[in-house]
């Protein structure tokens, strides 16, 4: 989010706060001071600790839409799938590693999802956006791509589906890892370039 105007600062500080101790915790005096404002001059700006969160919500959507591969792949469109047409174990660790360093350092996007994390629990909305963010766009976007290199002849074929899982949950376990370890991330960047590396050999095509 650009910094320049008030409503901005309330909304970048609330995320800062909300990341870290959740919604439930962080007061509007908190939030206020933060920016170094007075609350009367927030509540001009946002009516609610609920709208602020409401707007957090909608720009956490708008940059996952934007940004990820995973809201935006189309497998039917050339243009997505031109660099995969004969997609090697060193290429896919590469784009996989790229947006999974996309995720972890952009601080907008690793903070929303620190927010999702702890708040799962405590905001049924939340926990719905947690859920399609993590697990129902990442088993569709891998779900696909398994499809399309099966038809490419680059993967044998199996049960999509169980091939996608055992391919990316693996991952989304060392994203977290790397979430509450950040010192750790060099290993687990080398342990997923090898896991997809031994995906890739497990699931070659049968020799003819």
């Amino acid at each position: 989010m650009d910094r320049g105007n008030t409503k901005q600062e309330i909304l970048e500080a609330s995320l800062d706060l909300f990341s870290v101790q959740g919604f439930e915790a962080t007061s509007i005096s908190q939030i206020a001071g933060a920016v170094g404002i007075r609350k009367a001059s927030l509540y001009s700006h946002f009516e609610s600790k609920q709208a602020i969160l409401d707007a957090l919500v909608k720009d956490v959507l708008d940059q996952y839409e934007e940004h990820s591969i995973f809201a935006r792949a189309n497998w039917d469109k050339f243009a997505d799938t031109e660099d995969k047409q004969a997609l090697t174990p060193d290429a896919a660790a590469q784009i996989i590693q790229g947006q999974i360093r996309y995720i972890l350092h952009d601080p907008h996007i690793s903070k929303a999802r620190k927010m999702l994390v702890i708040e799962q629990f405590q905001n049924p909305e939340m926990a719905k956006l947690q859920t399609k963010q993590n697990y129902s766009d990442v088993m569709q976007y891998f779900t696909g791509l398994i499809n399309y290199l099966i038809r490419q002849g680059v993967l044998r074929e199996d049960d999509p589906e169980i091939m996608a899982a055992q391919l990316c949950l693996p991952i989304s376990t060392w994203i977290n890892l790397c979430d509450r370890e950040p010192d750790r991330e060099a290993e687990v960047m080398e342990l997923i370039g090898k896991h997809i590396r031994q995906f890739f050999r497990l699931y070659q095509p049968e020799a003819r």
